[in-house]
């Protein structure tokens, strides 16, 4: 295959020569109709291409979106001349891959979390990004719901006071049936981890963007109930940049599962947060929630993963399209989308040296 050159476009700019953005699906999985919904909903974009090494499954999931265009073959798919960006959709371990691909190839890139497994793989895509001059942004969807922006500005505006504490409770259900249905499910290469890497990178990546940078963590991650080689359970004690203090928990094997709750206190104040609702609001002398608007949120993933609303990748979808139009940064730019996949990484250090591993990591 010869190589591919360098995309002259300018910055925001496909190649293509009408005002709607043609989006090419990579990747025709469980996540992947969630994408194809948010770009027909999108104003400016359309799907114009899909693709997955099965063709079988490529082409069913074609004549349900009614994409005209459908390959086996990533390189081919690029060559599409209406194709102006992609949302990756693929396994964990093939993001950065298939991303750098589309990069090279001139194409905007909406990329599934996490951004990679490994930290030289996501900046290999970063870096790809910034060289041919593509917008790269990143799926961490509770990021777009009011109430976590709502808490976001309180916790950030000083409304806590002091911080004391930043805590994120994930315990979840999958059951065995579950990871056996990919045979890239729970595994190192392609998975990058378990229960932390998979599920819990939403829920850290809305802890960091609340509370800040971490400093220090030490934690357990252990297979304790599914037959595994990666952690089912995990516990991490926080150290924050601030100097407050957190815990993550994280699991799949509890039964029935649980919502997801994130604590934040202060010496001034506390806020609780629930999946997407605020359960706690005790701001010195606010003692109620400001108005906030409602987002389609589903029923979180607790138990079954494709129970989350795709109100969230429709905002994200819209704002990559508005991002390209407008020359700028998408809301949640690769750098950002990193974070979340570095702390989980420096929390298995954690765990396989028995030490505190500080951050950032090399």
């Amino acid at each position: 295959m010869a190589p591919r050159q360098k995309a002259m476009a300018p910055v925001g700019k496909g190649a293509a020569t009408k005002d709607t953005i043609g989006f090419g699906i990579i990747g025709c999985g469980v996540i992947a109709p969630f994408h194809a919904q948010s770009i027909q909903a999108a104003v400016g974009a359309e799907i114009v291409a899909c693709c997955d090494v099965v063709e079988g499954k490529a082409k069913a999931f074609a004549g349900k979106h009614g994409i005209k265009h459908v390959y086996r073959d990533l390189d081919d798919m690029l060559k599409q001349d209406n194709l102006q960006a992609v949302c990756i959709c693929t396994p964990s371990g093939l993001h950065a891959q298939n991303g750098v691909a589309a990069a090279q190839a001139g194409k905007h890139i909406m990329c599934e979390k996490p951004l990679d497994v490994t930290l030289p793989a996501i900046d290999a895509l970063i870096a790809a990004a910034d060289e041919y001059r593509v917008r790269l942004g990143g799926i961490f969807q509770r990021r777009t719901y009011p109430v976590s922006q709502a808490v976001r500005n309180a916790v950030r505006g000083g409304k806590l006071g002091k911080l004391v504490l930043g805590d994120c409770y994930q315990k979840l259900f999958r059951s065995h049936e579950y990871y056996a249905s990919g045979d890239w499910r729970a595994t190192w290469e392609l998975d990058g981890g378990g229960a932390l890497m998979n599920q819990g990178v939403h829920g850290i990546d809305l802890l960091l963007w609340i509370m800040g940078r971490v400093k220090r963590v030490s934690a357990y991650a252990r297979h304790l109930v599914r037959n595994i080689p990666v952690e089912d359970t995990a516990v991490a004690i926080l150290e924050y940049e601030t100097g407050a203090l957190g815990v993550i928990q994280g699991t799949t094997s509890v039964t029935p599962g649980e919502p997801t709750r994130w604590e934040f206190h202060g010496d001034e104040g506390t806020i609780i947060l629930q999946e997407a609702s605020i359960t706690k609001w005790h701001c010195g002398e606010e003692k109620e929630p400001p108005e906030i608007g409602k987002v389609d949120s589903g029923a979180g993933g607790v138990s079954d993963p494709t129970a989350i609303g795709a109100g969230g990748h429709m905002m994200l979808i819209q704002d990559l399209v508005n991002a390209i139009h407008e020359g700028r940064e998408p809301m949640i730019p690769g750098r950002e989308a990193r974070r979340a996949v570095e702390l989980i990484l420096a929390i298995y250090e954690s765990e396989r040296t028995g030490c505190p591993v500080d951050l950032p990591l090399c």
